[in-house]
């Protein structure tokens, strides 16, 4: 392609030409005002001249056209996974490719909108940075497939910078309709048994209806609150922890007759729930070397507030020691066991028998507090098994292992058993392989249906746990603990096995034997079964969509069993298997994203009309026809969008030729000055 145009390069400034020009146009007038003959010749001469010194020349340039670029942005957001809009994304698109392969000059580049896990659907972030890619000077246009769920809309179309035109094809319908549920404000920390609020709101689209619908409350998939909600109010549901760690909120609304979607009808947030202070009743019987083992223990935790009484002096020994000299305060029998007891979390008691000091009506009220709740731990002694002992007691209604009246003394190592390697107090001690230390007194006990989770001499219980009733017990049949805390022979986890210990008295999550986890990561979901026993377990996976999975998993001889799947669904994935429920996110998305889905113009409008653009709802009409069209000419029109031709090229070659070279402007000079003296000297 060649083309022609018409340069100067003057021999002196252009204010120069233009005075030397002034000048002379007034001495032209002036021969004109007195009426002198040859004015005409005198007039080309001065044109000449000026001609000469502007110096023209046609300048012809070699180029080559360059191409436009037309940007395709396809949104694969969550909200554009919904219905046929998938298949309506693909249509199009591909539509597109086919057409614009046969536009001349025309470049397609494609970008793929993924949603910001912070901002949603941040369409104009990502088309900012794909125009800072591209020559903004040869951009023909914009083209957008999406729903029209935008959350970077500009307040000012003109920040953008766009000087082509922005059209959309939109993927929905104009009639949808949809309910969500909204959470307006929820705790992210919640006190262990304190009431707790809520705020959600139901909003039906197009338009909000009167009748109140039923919101249903759950907590780790277990029902716990209804309410009737009327759909555009806000409402405060209660709710109470009943335990620390982690807890699920879920919340669910009944669906929209033909309503586009039931992802929205549920939502999930997650409490951590927190106490403000673990209270731990610590009674010790007789001294021995390991008295200060639970003490030190408990105290090394901030959050404990530890009441510990020891029973220095049995009052069977009379030794006419005056009263006075024997203790600083009495025992308060009566306000532990009977008016404060339902302030404590954990009650200890180590190295404990029947000393006449607590009645049994008193120990009856701690096996009923368990039953109800409450978590006992007893750390026995050579006493659990004589006639002291506390399972001569009320108590025996609660404690797992019976005394059969033999105490052992020879040395033992502590193992753990087969159960034990699947139970959370005492899974994975052993992991090091280091040999632990011997330990010299074992108290025999029958110990029925508890859990036996570690085992002492040939193979007798040494660590039980029960759940009874609502409560927990735990039984340490020695007390030899302490060898471990001095590092006997290289010691033992103690200080690991006694806080799990506590821990899965206070019913911790992470210390629950039979658990459902879920972690989702670079689109993989894991999914984790812990459980005593050792047989499958059916899982339910449904994804965010609605879609559903079953597996079944094998648990290995630790009691895991763990499942890995691909997730390429953003949002939250529910995991179920009948009695737990667990959820996770291997692509997490902004909460806003999975709110409002109805296809909308409304946040794409004043971009599009700014630009010249035009919308297409691809439900309704097919993809427009392509035109090109030239720069400040309409770039939309019924049934066709329009894309810029700016003409772009580059220059490869040029060649200059002057108009007037010096041998023809000396010759035109002369000529016209010859005749114009020629003319003057004939008058």
């Amino acid at each position: 392609m060649t083309g022609i145009d018409l340069v100067f390069h003057p021999l002196l400034p252009w204010w120069t030409i233009a005075v030397g020009a002034l000048l002379g146009l007034v001495l032209l007038g002036l021969g004109i005002w007195r009426r002198s003959s040859g004015i005409g010749w005198r007039a080309l001469a001065l044109a000449v001249i000026l001609l000469a010194l502007a110096g023209p020349s046609i300048l012809a340039e070699q180029r080559e056209r360059l191409s436009d670029e037309l940007l395709l942005v396809t949104d694969r957001t969550p909200s554009q996974e919904i219905g046929e809009r998938p298949a309506r994304t693909d249509q199009a698109v591909a539509e597109l490719r086919e057409r614009l392969a046969a536009v001349p000059d025309l470049d397609l580049r494609e970008v793929t909108l993924e949603a910001d896990r912070d901002r949603g659907t941040a369409l104009f972030d990502r088309l900012g940075r794909s125009l800072g890619e591209i020559d903004r000077s040869r951009l023909a246009g914009v083209v957008v497939v999406t729903d029209g769920r935008v959350h970077d809309a500009p307040e000012d179309p003109a920040s953008l910078g766009l000087e082509a035109p922005l059209h959309v094809l939109l993927t929905g319908r104009q009639d949808e309709v949809d309910r969500r549920l909204v959470v307006e404000r929820a705790p992210t920390y919640a006190m262990v048994g304190e009431p707790q609020t809520v705020t959600v709101r139901v909003e039906d689209e197009p338009g909000q209806g009167s009748a109140p619908v039923p919101v249903r409350l759950s907590i780790d998939g277990q029902l716990v609150g209804r309410a009737n909600l009327v759909p555009g109010q806000s409402t405060d549901l209660p709710f109470r922890l009943e335990r620390g760690g982690e807890a699920a909120i879920e919340l669910e609304v009944d669906p929209l007759e033909g309503q586009l979607t039931a992802q929205n009808d549920r939502q999930v947030v997650f409490v951590n729930g927190v106490r403000d202070r673990l209270r731990v009743l610590l009674v010790s019987g007789q001294p021995y070397p390991g008295l200060r083992v639970w003490r030190n223990l408990l105290k090394a935790d901030a959050a404990v507030d530890l009441v510990h009484f020891t029973i220095l002096r049995p009052p069977e020994k009379q030794d006419g020691t005056p009263i006075r000299e024997l203790a600083l305060i009495a025992f308060p029998s009566r306000e532990l066991f009977e008016e404060k007891l339902d302030q404590f979390d954990l009650v200890i008691f180590d190295r404990y028998a029947r000393r006449g000091l607590l009645p049994a009506i008193y120990l009856d009220n701690v096996a009923s507090w368990v039953e109800r709740g409450g978590a006992l731990l007893e750390a026995a002694g050579p006493e659990f098994a004589t006639s002291s002992s506390l399972f001569r007691t009320p108590l025996a209604r609660v404690l797992p292992g019976a005394p059969t009246g033999q105490v052992s003394e020879l040395p033992f190592t502590p193992a753990i058993t087969e159960l034990g390697r699947r139970h959370p107090v005492t899974r994975g001690l052993d992991a090091d392989g280091r040999r632990w230390g011997r330990w010299f007194r074992q108290v025999e006990v029958d110990p029925a249906d508890a859990s036996v989770v570690m085992a002492g001499v040939a193979e007798q219980p040494l660590l039980l746990l029960k759940r009874q009733g609502e409560g927990r017990v735990a039984q340490l049949l020695s007390d030899h603990a302490w060898l471990w805390a001095r590092g006997f022979e290289g010691g033992g986890p103690q200080s690991l096995l006694l806080r799990r210990l506590v821990h899965w008295l206070m019913k911790e999550p992470e210390l629950e034997e039979e658990e459902l986890t879920a972690q989702g990561a670079d689109r993989r979901l894991t999914i984790e079964r812990h459980s005593l026993e050792s047989l499958p377990h059916d899982v339910t996976v449904t994804s965010p969509s609605g879609g559903v999975q079953r597996l079944t998993l094998v648990p290995d001889e630790n009691g895991v069993a763990r499942a890995e799947i691909a997730a390429d669904e953003g949002g939250l994935w529910r995991i179920e298997d009948g009695q737990h429920v667990a959820f996770a996110s291997p692509l997490p998305v902004a909460r806003i994203e999975g709110e409002a889905v109805t296809a909308t113009d409304l946040p794409l409008r004043p971009v599009v009309q700014a630009t010249g653009g035009t919308f297409t709802w691809l439900a309704e009409q097919p993809v427009p026809d392509i035109r090109r069209v030239g720069v400040d000419r309409q770039t939309a029109g019924r049934g066709w969008m329009g894309l810029i031709d700016h003409g772009a090229y580059r220059v490869s070659r040029t060649e200059l030729v002057p108009l007037m070279p010096a041998w023809l402007a000396l010759a035109l000079l002369l000529g016209t000055t010859v005749f114009a003296w020629w003319r003057e000297g004939r008058r």
